[in-house]
Parts: structure tokens; sequence; C-alpha cells
């Protein structure tokens, strides 16, 4: 039966359901994620790996995000940043090693962690690459104990099929707040809605999932 086959830490699996039109992934925000949907039901049997980035995908990942970079949808990141983070990175493998997608679990807090960078190769989309990496990510935010996922994306139908729920309201309180604007990173401004990084953010909608 068709279907997408994807292989998460040595596990193979298959998912045998006709994968809908937003069932890859084309674009996303400087957190977030974008569809591709230009049929309304695809079929696909493809074999995939996901597993934890090494530094030696750095590069890769740095060029698989680069279109979206180009396009004014993700903000670009010096290669050492990168590296910096690599620990926080699943990428998605083929059969012939390249890297065809990646994702990133950014904590913030005990309880709180973020989604980021969540991508796919143009070639790899409608194949499920994104919702196992997106699945594999979940996982690892529940062996940390953490209770919430956060996402800032423009492509609000992804995340709602993964159980997000757009959020209006503060989600952390004011000493919590206070304790993560000592941050320097970007994408914790970004969470905060700092007015400094308000442009980088425009058009996004603030999305929460409760593990």
């Amino acid at each position: 039966m068709p279907g997408s086959r994807f292989v998460v830490n040595g596990t193979s699996h298959l998912a045998i359901a006709p994968l809908p039109a937003g069932a890859g992934v084309r674009r996303n925000s400087s957190r977030g994620v974008g569809l591709c949907a230009p049929e309304r039901y695809r079929y696909c049997v493809t074999t995939f790996s996901i597993r934890p980035a090494r530094t030696h995908d750095v590069r890769a990942i740095q060029s698989l995000i680069e279109p979206l970079v180009n396009e004014r949808i993700l903000l670009g990141k010096d290669l050492v940043v990168f590296y910096e983070a690599v620990q926080e990175f699943r990428v998605a493998v083929a059969p012939d090693g390249s890297v065809v997608g990646c994702g990133a679990l950014h904590v913030m807090w005990h309880d709180l962690a973020e989604v980021r960078t969540l991508a796919v190769a143009s070639e790899w989309l409608g194949k499920g690459v994104g919702h196992a990496l997106m699945d594999q990510i979940e996982a690892d935010a529940r062996a940390l104990g953490l209770d919430r996922l956060f996402c800032l994306t423009f492509e609000t139908g992804f995340f709602q099929r993964h159980g997000f729920e757009p959020v209006e309201e503060e989600i952390v309180d004011p000493t919590v707040f206070a304790q993560l604007a000592l941050s320097p990173d970007e994408g914790v401004a970004e969470f905060l809605d700092l007015s400094r990084v308000k442009p980088n953010t425009l058009g996004n909608t603030r999305m929460l999932k409760h593990l």
C-alpha cells in the first residue's frame, strides 16, 4: 500500500494513509514552517532516516535553509551559530547520506522549549519528512521532561495537525519573563515579543502545545 516509510533512531515506520496537500514543508518563518500544496492528495513510498545532527551536517543544514533566507522567510545565521546549536538539531537523511530536512528543539525554561528551523529540501516535499521531524522533536521534548512546546510560524495548519493552538496571552509569568529577557538569543527575544525584534515576527502566529 502506498505511504511514506521512514526510520527514526533505527526503527522503521510506514505511514499508509494518503498524505494531504500540507504534508511537506516548503518554507518556514524564522522559527516556523511552511507547506507545499500543489495537489489535493498524493501518495509516496520513500525511505529516509531521522537522527541527531552531527558537526559534519552543519554546512548541509545551512545550505538547506539558505533559499529560505534569500526569500526573507528565514533569518540568516552565521555558520558558528549553527555549530553552537548542533546538539539541538535533528536531521532527515536520504539513503545516499544527504541531509534532506532539519529541525531544532531549543530549551528556554524548565518546562518550555521552542521548535526552530524546521525545513525540508524541495525535492523531498510531500514525502512525510516534515512530519517525521516534528514527531521526533516532540519525542525529544518529552524525554527532557518538558511540558510545553512553542513555535512562531506563518503556517498554522502544519502545527495544528500536531496539536498546536494559537495563543495570544502571555506564556510565562513576569518573573520568568525577566529571566528570559537576560538571554542573548534572538529567538528568545522573538518569543518575548520584544520591540527590537518585532520586524522579524510580522505576520507570524504564536502557537503553543501542551505535552
